[in-house]
């Protein structure tokens, strides 16, 4: 075999890990710091990330906190997570920011599935496309020197392997995070 599918394996897994940090995001009714992690503020000048900004913690399943080390930041945090579009509402509390995190709603819950199911679905478009791309490559070196038909097909067979258990573990990564969306 001639061909390495090193670079696709690199893909693959650049692709899964967007996906993962993609489902972090989706909120299940409890507290974690991951909801602010797209957040950003006007601070010093510039757009910084929250994070960089203030330490973040989730004393308990329903509230969120974030304790600036600049307190005159308050204001722009609050501004930040209001324009976020993270659907949650800060409250300046002295030195600290709270957020309480509601509950979901039934509604809220099939909305977040339907969500999720979209960004699935989403990855596994990209598998495909990366498999597609991959496969065309391989399929350039027939008639190449020291490559034989027998090469290309292996090479082929072992390029759908990668793909299904990457899509597998897709749909893996979907059922868990369906299962914590839907638990009460």
């Amino acid at each position: 075999m001639s061909f390495s599918l090193t670079n696709f394996d690199q893909r693959i897994q650049a692709a899964l890990d967007y996906l993962k940090t993609e489902l972090k995001k989706l909120r299940t009714g409890r507290a974690t710091v991951s909801l602010l992690d797209d957040v950003t503020i006007d601070a010093y000048g510039g757009k910084m990330k929250l994070q960089e900004v203030a330490s973040l913690s989730a004393p308990d399943a329903t509230l969120l906190v974030i304790q600036p080390w600049d307190k005159n930041l308050l204001e722009a945090i609050e501004k930040g997570i209001q324009s976020a579009g993270v659907n949650l509402h800060p409250i300046v509390d002295g030195d600290i920011v709270r957020i309480a995190v509601p509950s979901l709603t039934e509604d809220n819950r099939k909305e977040l599935v339907k969500r999720l199911h979209q960004m699935a679905e989403a990855g596994r478009v990209n598998v495909r496309t990366l498999r597609n791309d991959t496969k065309k490559q391989i399929e350039q070196q027939k008639g190449g020197d020291g490559v034989s038909e027998d090469d290309i097909e292996a090479e082929t067979a072992e390029l759908e392997k990668k793909v299904q258990k990457s899509l597998e573990v897709i749909d893996i990564l979907v059922k868990q995070k369906e299962q914590e969306l839907l638990t009460l």
